[in-house]
Formats: structure tokens, sequence, C-alpha cells
């Protein structure tokens, strides 16, 4: 039996604005194996081509047909993921602009979903999967996905976001939730009341609830020791997490991990041990 594989790339320069990164996994489980998957700020684009992934969410499983490529919306809650088999395929982390301008899609509406990719209405998005599966090696497959979603970016079709919603959407990513709507407004020169309806519009989220999502997702990095996506790290104690995330004290932090994690930060930090794995070549 071949061993798990994960292969981790950064994006093209043109594409950086909008993606994350970009994995490449293989991995078998005899038994059902279940990871913890809590809000991040990204969305997450499963091309998969192996077995199906099953998810749970906050009402049960989110999708009734377990589908191996789908996309999740900003999540405001923990998801769960769950197979048994094989898994096999590559995941996109796009920014929710990313999805905006290079899936089309209103990104509202996907918040707190994870619709299957034949569900959307993009049968060029729905076909990629399978297109992946074609290529010889990880190196092809990163490169055929990253002509496609440029193929996006070009295209005289392609949405484009306010520059005050991005420009608000960066200042809330730099400082990792760190800034007050009232000083995003000022600095935009928008209302409040129009700066949340657009940037829900294209984000997904008011900023006062991505700004928590962002807060989170930096003091869950900081819990397990690393950055965004396992980045490497020194792991921090409970109280020096709290200060630097700009809560109020530990017991803050510790209800803000029950809310958006589902769980304590001791036992995310064992959840992410046992759940992250090894990095393959």
């Amino acid at each position: 039996m071949e061993a798990d594989e994960y292969v981790t790339v950064a994006p093209h320069p043109a594409l950086r604005r909008y993606v994350r990164r970009l994995q490449g996994y293989r991995e078998f489980s005899a038994t059902p194996l279940r990871r913890l998957q809590a809000p991040v700020g990204s969305c997450a684009l499963i091309l998969g081509f192996g077995g199906p992934l099953r998810l749970h969410g906050p009402a049960g499983p989110a999708v009734p047909s377990s589908p191996r490529a789908f996309l999740a919306g900003m999540q405001t809650a923990a998801v769960h993921t769950e197979f048994r088999g094989h898994q096999h395929g590559v995941q996109v982390d796009l920014t929710p602009l990313g999805v905006f301008v290079l899936l089309g899609r209103p990104t509202a509406e996907l918040t707190g979903a994870v619709p299957a990719l034949d569900e959307l209405d993009d049968p060029g998005l729905a076909a990629l999967p399978d297109r992946l599966a074609a290529e010889p090696d990880w190196p092809a497959r990163f490169a055929h996905v990253e002509a496609f979603l440029a193929g996006r970016l070009l295209a005289d079709t392609a949405r484009t976001p306010d520059p005050e919603v991005a420009w608000a959407w960066r200042a809330l990513v730099r400082r990792a939730g760190l800034v007050g709507i009232a000083e995003l407004a000022a600095e935009t020169g928008w209302s409040r009341r129009h700066l949340l309806d657009r940037f829900r519009a294209q984000v997904g989220l008011a900023p006062k609830t991505a700004a928590r999502v962002l807060r989170f997702e930096r003091a869950a990095g900081l819990v397990v020791g690393g950055g965004p996506f396992g980045a490497p790290g020194p792991r921090h104690d409970l109280a020096t997490v709290a200060a630097e995330c700009g809560y109020a004290d530990q017991a803050h932090l510790t209800r803000e991990f029950r809310a958006l994690a589902g769980i304590t930060p001791s036992a995310y930090r064992c959840a992410f041990v046992q759940a992250t794995p090894v990095a393959g070549s």
C-alpha cells in the first residue's frame, strides 16, 4: 500500500491576491477518520477524485450525498470531515474575494454552506476534478488548477470587488482582526452601514464577524504552535495567546474556542496534533 502523501505549494504570484495555497493529498484509512475543521479566513475548494468525504456541521450532515468535490464557504462554526478508505485530490484555499472573483459566486449565499461542485451550475468547475485525475503528477495538477483560475481571472466576465471592500479585507487580514469597524469605515470614506452591506455581499461575513474569525485563526495557530495552515512556530501558553490576540483574558479566549471550534483551546491543541499529517515530498 502506498504511503500517505501531502504536497503543499504557494500559488503563482498572479493569483496570490485570491489564493492562499494549493495542497495535493493522497491518504488511506481502514477505519473512519474524522477531523475538526475550525473557521479560518478562507474557503476550501476540494477537487477530489478519490472516495467521498462526509461532512458534519452544527445542524448535522452538511450534504446528504457525501461528495468527492465541493466548495466550503466562509464558516462561523466548526465542521467535521470524515472518510474511510482512499482520499485523493487537490485542495485550493481561496480567500473569500477569490471565490467572488475567480468563481463568480454570490459569496454571501455560500456562508455556512458546503455545496457539491455539480450543484453550482458551473460545468467547467465541476469537470475539473476528473481532469486533474488524468494528470500524471502533482506539478501537472497544480499547473492545471492555476491555469484554470488564471483563465477565470483574465476573463471578460470576471467580477471586480469594490476597492474599499478589498482594502478593508486586507486590513483585517494584516492585523488579524484587531481593527475596529469604525476605523475601517473612516478609511474607506463609507458609512458603517454601507461598508457592512458591501463587505458582507462580497466577503460573505460582516466585517465584525470576519474580524472575529481572523482573530480566532491567529489564536488557534499560536495555541498549536504555528501559523496558518500549520506553518512552524513556537507554541504559546494560553494567557499569552489571549493577550497577543486581543482577548480580554484567558476565559474570553476559551469562550471563543468553544463558540467557534466547539472545544477548549487545550482540546483543540490535542485534536490538531492527532490530525496533522506529515508532509510528503
